[in-house]
């Protein structure tokens, strides 16, 4: 089974994150929510608590493969100060490792300078953080490993993407159909 990690901070967005987990699981993948706190509880920007698989340094960045953003203010600002996510996000990203970010989260990989080259898209009002990237418009934008989306609105199609990625078109169909998403 295939193990991906959707990193939860303080303030993020919980549908856009519990979406994400949510299909990837009904799809067959391993998609572990991974605390930036030293709690596995985490409270979102809507007052919603969620409780984390792993704290960070419980996190096996090497079994990973793929590394999910969601978005959400402050929640995106608090990704971004990590170092320790930084650094994984460098890596994951040299090693050819899948990438996705939703709402204002493209943002921090924008201003790590992975999306240099690549389309991407973002939630209206983030595009001067996204340096070097194609900007659309688009609901779900996939270039090169890379997979970029533009908030709640869009977070099923923005699964749905990463569950094709992950598992194949067939797979994503099979979930698109069984959540009766059109």
């Amino acid at each position: 089974m295939k193990t991906v990690y959707i990193f939860t901070a303080e303030d993020l967005e919980e549908v856009e994150c519990l979406t994400v987990v949510d299909l990837l699981r009904r799809g067959g993948v391993d998609c572990r929510m991974v605390s930036l706190t030293d709690s596995l509880e985490i409270r979102g920007s809507h007052g919603i608590r969620m409780q984390a698989d792993l704290t960070y340094p419980e996190a096996d960045m090497e079994k990973a493969e793929a590394l999910i953003l969601p978005g959400g203010m402050p929640g995106t600002l608090h990704l971004g100060e990590d170092r320790r996510l930084a650094a994984d996000l460098l890596k994951a990203k040299q090693s050819g490792k899948l990438l996705a970010a939703i709402c204002a989260a493209p943002r921090v990989l924008g201003g790590l300078g992975l999306l240099q080259g690549e389309r991407a898209t973002c939630h209206p009002g983030h595009e001067e953080y996204l340096t070097g990237a194609e900007l659309t418009e688009n609901e779900v934008e996939i270039s090169g490993n890379v997979i970029t989306s533009r908030g709640l609105g869009t977070a099923i199609p923005f699964a749905l993407a990463i569950l094709a990625r992950l598992q194949g078109p067939e797979e994503a169909e099979k979930v698109r159909k069984a959540i009766v998403f059109n």
